[in-house]
């Protein structure tokens, strides 16, 4: 039998359910998922990104063709839902890290699933820079990878962080899905404790620290641009 609007305003209230170590515990694991696929999302949706902005423009037939492979590669993983992606990278999860389960686990899909998306955001964020500024060094003798470390990048810096926030933020959504098949975090403790068991406290802590950790990502991102940004 379901519980009465009382009882359940009542426990959400009294939290008599909620195990804080459980609950510090699930806190952790979000932070280590996210922080940790942040920053491998990040390196290689810059790379993505970069190559993307390169080959785009060329006038070579190889160069053509690989931007349309690349696209493709990163249209498809983009377009995959992420629990969906979590289900066909078992076998590459569990052959690269010996497990499909907790928090590593979670991981390559994650950083796969990301990883694209970031990589678009960088293509966006570097096709907005002033193509003088890109001829003015081509001019002046620099290479691409001068370009790319001393133009591109510097230019486009505050939009790369504004994209890995958005990213960031994402990919505590994610966590949240991956929780739910057994990765751990905030997500596995809202929906094998909270939901399964009928805990109504247990899911409303969940959903509050979630929304904690998005407000802090996205206020720490939102600093760092306005820092950087010399507009």
């Amino acid at each position: 039998m379901g519980k009465s609007f009382n009882e359940i305003l009542q426990e959400m209230i009294t939290m008599p359910n909620v195990r804080w170590p459980d609950v510090w515990e699930a806190t952790y694991e979000t932070l280590y998922m996210t922080i940790i696929s942040t920053a491998f999302s990040f390196v290689l949706g810059l790379i993505l990104g970069v190559i993307l902005f390169l080959t785009s423009k060329s006038e070579s037939k190889i160069g053509r063709v690989f931007y349309n492979i690349v696209s493709f590669v990163v249209n498809l993983f983009r377009a995959i839902p992420f629990i969906i992606l979590i289900l066909l990278l078992i076998p590459f999860t569990s052959l690269l890290l010996g497990t499909i389960s907790g928090p590593t686990g979670a991981l390559p899909a994650l950083i796969i699933g990301a990883s694209p998306f970031y990589g678009r955001l960088v293509e966006i964020a570097l096709k907005e820079i002033d193509k003088g500024v890109i001829e003015a060094a081509r001019s002046m003798g620099a290479t691409t990878w001068n370009i790319v470390l001393k133009v591109l990048i510097p230019e486009s810096l505050p939009a790369l962080i504004s994209g890995i926030t958005v990213t960031a933020i994402a990919l505590v959504g994610s966590t949240a899905v991956a929780g739910v098949i057994g990765a751990g975090g905030l997500g596995n403790l809202a929906y094998l404790t909270g939901f399964t068991r009928n805990q109504n406290d247990v899911i409303l802590v969940s959903t509050i620290l979630i929304l904690i950790l998005v407000f802090l990502i996205q206020f720490l991102g939102d600093w760092i641009t306005n820092r950087i940004d010399k507009r």
